[in-house]
């Protein structure tokens, strides 16, 4: 098979198509044909040396993909050789071949073509493992989504007004119409006092839950947003890895600080990616369905040239994900 390899850490211009061993599907995986595979933010880290797979995963950049089932391990079940798929990868996406575990693996959504379902693992399994299976949000309350037009934010802001929030979202001006058209109820300037506008604009009371990409920056301000019994959900580290805490205004509000990575977890028991999983097939996975989630694609690359989706996305202004297409 062929995949995109990166000999030393560093920039894109360090990402080749290089010809490897093919994956084999050990007991409870099944190899899949790679049709496409999408970037993440958590790609450019692991290109540059700063987010080494866990042991024992593929070293080859991509946490999901779709493809078509080419191979079953031993005591595989529900899924045969031809079914069409899509994937949580722990590695190995930007690859023409990839095994994973079955407990992974998700149908392709009813109106999603199987490239386009490339871009919805990754990030249905961090919306509903942090925002809905974990917080609980609930209808009626009020979700912040910092980042609105990432990919994590696009999905997550479609979540929310399905599941019948209330949802706010920091982004750059320029996106804020984008943002709006998903089902934003507020926007606001990630640059400016976003607590203090929240709270204006939900009488004084703040976020239930907030989704945060940013870490450490952030930080102070999220516990200030949040509402009496909030749950601040912090899935990156864009803005740092160290911040104060003031443990006082956690207390004030009975609220709670929560650091929940998707990839080093283990495939079964609670909170696994099977698990996981499962909970997105039943929970979100008719939402996509019927319209109310829908996958935001901003650009195809060829697989081949995925260092140029690295650049693209880190020169910034990208809406939801870019997909990359395997030959």
């Amino acid at each position: 098979m062929y995949a995109i390899t990166v000999p030393e850490p560093g920039g894109p211009e360090n990402m080749h198509w290089t010809e490897v061993e093919d994956p084999k599907a050990g007991p409870g995986e099944v190899v899949l044909d790679v049709a496409a595979s999408a970037v993440n933010r958590a790609d450019l880290l692991q290109r540059e040396g700063n987010y080494p797979p866990p042991p024992g995963a593929s070293e080859i950049i991509g946490l999901e993909c779709s493809g078509v089932i080419s191979q079953v391990g031993d005591g595989v079940s529900g899924w045969s050789v031809g079914d069409s798929v899509c994937a949580l990868l722990t590695g190995g996406g930007y690859a023409t071949k990839v095994a994973v575990p079955a407990a992974q693996l998700l149908p392709v959504p009813q109106g999603i073509d199987l490239v386009t379902a490339a871009s919805l693992p990754e990030v249905a399994c961090t919306v509903f493992s942090n925002v809905v299976s974990f917080a609980g949000l609930a209808a009626g309350q009020t979700l912040l989504v910092q980042g609105g037009s990432s990919g994590i934010g696009t999905h997550a802001i479609q979540v929310g007004k399905a599941l019948g929030a209330r949802v706010a979202v920091t982004a750059n001006p320029a996106r804020f119409d984008v943002c709006r058209e998903l089902g934003a109820d507020i926007v606001l300037d990630y640059a400016g006092d976003f607590a203090t506008e929240l709270k204006e604009a939900t009488d004084g009371r703040g976020a239930d839950v907030v989704l945060d990409n940013m870490g450490a920056k952030g930080l102070k301000a999220n516990v200030s947003a949040l509402a009496p019994d909030g749950r601040l959900m912090v899935i990156g580290m864009q803005g740092g890895v160290k911040a104060e805490l003031n443990i006082g205004a956690l207390l004030a509000k009975r609220a709670s600080v929560t650091a929940m990575g998707l990839r080093g977890r283990p495939v079964d028991g609670p909170q696994g990616k099977g698990e996981v999983v499962r909970g997105v097939r039943e929970r979100i996975w008719p939402l996509v369905a019927d319209g109310r989630v829908r996958p935001v694609v901003h650009g195809r690359f060829r697989l081949q040239d995925a260092a140029d989706a690295h650049r693209t996305l880190a020169a910034g202004g990208v809406v939801g994900k870019l997909v990359l297409v395997a030959p």
